[in-house]
């Protein structure tokens, strides 16, 4: 079942990845002067072009007429709060990624902003590592729209628009939570996905993270995409971090 301790995977490639796009462009929408002047420096020195607005009129503006990469949008702004901001662009079919950053941190609040149209969602304070991870994601997630439907790690494919999964050819049958879970496994393979992020994306907050929900769920899909022991089972367990899907060496 592949466990693999932090000392044998580089901490470094966990979060190093940069987008293959260059100069990949990210609105910031913060107020607070010493949060936006770091967000716009740590985005800048990952690589990224970054626009500013301190105000949530202007934040709204900007995004609605220009072109943007990823947005991360404050929750809470004055003039027009984030989540105004983030319903307006949904509702007029703007599709750009949105990470709220915001103080409030209950789950009923991060619901809301998932529900809202958000992609993720972090709580203040925040590792500026973690934030460039999760935007490296979204990145990556928005980037696989233009790449077809079929996703493919080794001899495993999964077909996006039939939900049809195989390995070695043979079809692979999964629940729609299990589809969901390889799904985000694969669209990040070669990285380690955190426990917290497949919470968010794939449970969208649906149980308590401190259950052994997640556990049970990978333990399954091994087995299933392993073919009961015919094939490797792909995915590793990463001590204390979260889970990684590879191909085959």
């Amino acid at each position: 079942m592949g466990e693999t301790s932090l000392s044998s995977v580089d901490a470094s490639d966990a979060g190093a990845f940069r987008p293959s796009l260059p100069a990949r462009r990210v609105l910031v929408v913060e107020d607070d002067a010493k949060v936006a002047h770091e967000l716009v420096a740590a985005l800048g020195d990952h690589g990224l072009t970054v626009e500013l607005a301190r105000a949530g009129g202007d934040g709204l503006q900007r995004m609605l007429h220009g072109q943007y990469d990823c947005v991360v949008l404050d929750r809470l702004l004055p003039e027009v709060d984030g989540m105004s901001i983030l319903t307006t662009a949904r509702n007029v079919g703007i599709k750009t990624p949105v990470l709220i950053l915001s103080a409030l941190g209950a789950t009923d609040e991060r619901v809301r902003g998932l529900r809202n149209g958000a992609d993720d969602y972090l709580t203040k304070p925040f590792s500026f590592d973690e934030l460039t991870a999760r935007i490296d994601v979204l990145l990556r997630r928005h980037s696989d729209t233009d790449l077809g439907t079929r996703l493919q790690v080794g001899d495993l494919v999964l077909e996006r628009d039939s939900g049809a999964v195989t390995r070695a050819g043979t079809p692979v049958a999964l629940k729609p939570r299990e589809m969901r879970l390889l799904e985000y496994l694969m669209r990040n393979a070669n990285q380690v996905v955190t426990r917290t992020l497949l919470f968010e994306s794939v449970w969208k907050y649906q149980h308590d993270v401190q259950t052994n929900v997640i556990d049970v769920h990978i333990a399954r899909l091994r087995k299933k995409i392993s073919l009961d022991g015919a094939c490797s089972a792909m995915i590793d367990t990463v001590r204390g971090t979260g889970y990684v899907i590879h191909a085959d060496d």
